[in-house]
């Protein structure tokens, strides 16, 4: 039976589960990784080819650790023609959409005669960029993260992704990767990745900022690391609601609520509507769909939508107020809008990772193709974190300059508030000040 919840029946226990994400189960993975972290950062590259042969089951040596332009070049002699063609029109779309978002390099404003205020914006020095490759290979996620990064100029990108038992990364994710402008690609994964890339190896020198999806193992690293580097946004296991009316197709809305449960066991997939029967016919339709799928994504869509642990399945509100108003509560990472009037709509949506409009906007295509970046805040952080941008990869510094003019229409007000915090050195910074002509 596929879960199937009428929110105004819900008590409160019932809708905090409801609510409820993978995410919180990294609590529970703290104590597994810790150790992961701190041999990585006591014992370096022999810590990490020991983690890479006991969770990915490649044995590798410290000189292969680093992916060569040999094996980049590899990597277009074997890459299927017709990946290539996709993932360069893909590149190409999310690169114009990323291009618009660089703001200036640096602004000033008069606050007031001789005061000027402005900052200037400069890329992070380096950043790591973790690709996973558990259940399958993702150039996609590879240009997510290194088109923005590559556009806001950073001098140093760094991508680390696994191996396969053979030793060997994905084709394609290298020649997403090279097209980008990556300047380094390591072949590790997991928990072990991340403390690398935070604390470096003999081989893997550390970065400031590391930004990723990935799965609750990464996700617990990250969160040890919080303070040792900035982890980025909050990406875990997959979650997307489709939103809709009596308008929608039932047949359109069952296959897109199942694009993102198949990622795996941990992910999420809710219909929400105000409609009764759109409800009826989804659930009518999504065993059959469900067991068409191939293994192991139809037990993942089954353990998701059908198990005691699943988080996924449709959920029925009195009206569609009240099903804005819980897509709010919820948060997505994606969110898909298939109702009559989507744009009247579109203002009252205020929390969700990306909003996709219409029966034509499917949420692989924003996975994949439309430009926008599909790396998104998961697990309810989309009330306070943004999508994937240029932004992440940049920095802003407040500038100021005053005349003579300026200082001292300031001065007096500086030397009030300095003593009326308690701090004489202040205040005495500003009375003392004589400047030499």
């Amino acid at each position: 039976m596929i879960h199937f919840y009428e929110l105004s029946r819900l008590d409160t226990d019932q809708r905090a589960r409801l609510l409820r994400r993978a995410e919180t189960a990294i609590d529970d993975l703290l104590d597994y990784v810790r150790p992961i972290v701190r041999g990585v950062r006591d014992r370096g590259d022999a810590a990490l080819l020991e983690y890479i042969e006991r969770f990915d089951g490649t044995r590798l040596s410290a000189d292969r650790l680093r992916v060569s332009r040999e094996d980049i070049e590899r990597a277009y002699e074997v890459l299927n023609k017709d990946v290539y063609a996709a993932i360069k029109q893909a590149i190409r779309n999310v690169r114009i959409f990323h291009e618009r978002q660089m703001p200036h390099e640096q602004w000033f404003t008069q606050v007031a005669p001789g005061i000027m205020a402005g900052e200037k914006i400069t890329p992070i020095s380096s950043v790591g960029l973790y690709v996973p490759r558990g259940k399958g290979a993702f150039p996609s996620v590879m240009y997510m993260l290194a088109t923005p990064a590559s556009i806001a100029g950073v001098p140093r990108i760094v991508v680390s992704t696994p191996a396969g038992p053979d030793g060997e990364t994905d084709p394609a994710t290298l020649v997403a990767a090279d097209l980008c402008g990556v300047h380094e690609i390591y072949r590790v994964g997991g928990a072990h990745a991340i403390a690398a890339l935070a604390y470096g190896t003999e081989t893997i020198a550390r970065v400031h900022k590391i930004t990723s999806p990935g799965n609750p193992y990464v996700s617990a690293a990250k969160r040890l690391l919080y303070g040792t580097v900035d982890v980025g946004l909050p990406a875990g296991p997959s979650e997307a609601i489709i939103l809709a009316d009596e308008s929608a197709d039932p047949e359109l809305v069952t296959r897109d609520l199942l694009v993102e449960a198949e990622h795996g066991p941990d992910s999420s997939g809710l219909l929400v509507t105000d409609s009764r029967i759109l409800a009826e016919k989804v659930l009518s339709l999504m065993p059959s769909k469900i067991a068409a799928l191939p293994e192991p994504r139809q037990t993942f869509c089954n353990t998701g939508f059908e198990s005691e642990k699943g988080t996924g399945g449709v959920v029925l509100t009195s009206t569609m107020r009240e099903a804005v108003a819980f897509v709010n509560e919820y948060a997505p990472e994606h969110l898909e809008v298939q109702v009559r009037e989507p744009f009247a709509l579109l203002p009252d949506l205020k929390n969700a990772g990306e909003i996709l409009i219409g029966p034509y906007t499917p949420i692989p295509t924003g996975n994949f193709s439309i430009g926008t970046n599909a790396v998104l805040p998961t697990g309810g952080f989309a009330h306070t974190y943004s999508c994937t941008s240029v932004y992440d990869f940049l920095k802003r510094t407040g500038v100021a300059y005053m005349t003579e003019e300026g200082y001292e229409s300031v001065s007096e007000t500086t030397r009030r508030l300095a003593e009326f915090e308690g701090f004489p050195a202040h205040a005495l910074a500003v009375t003392q000040r004589k400047i030499r002509s």
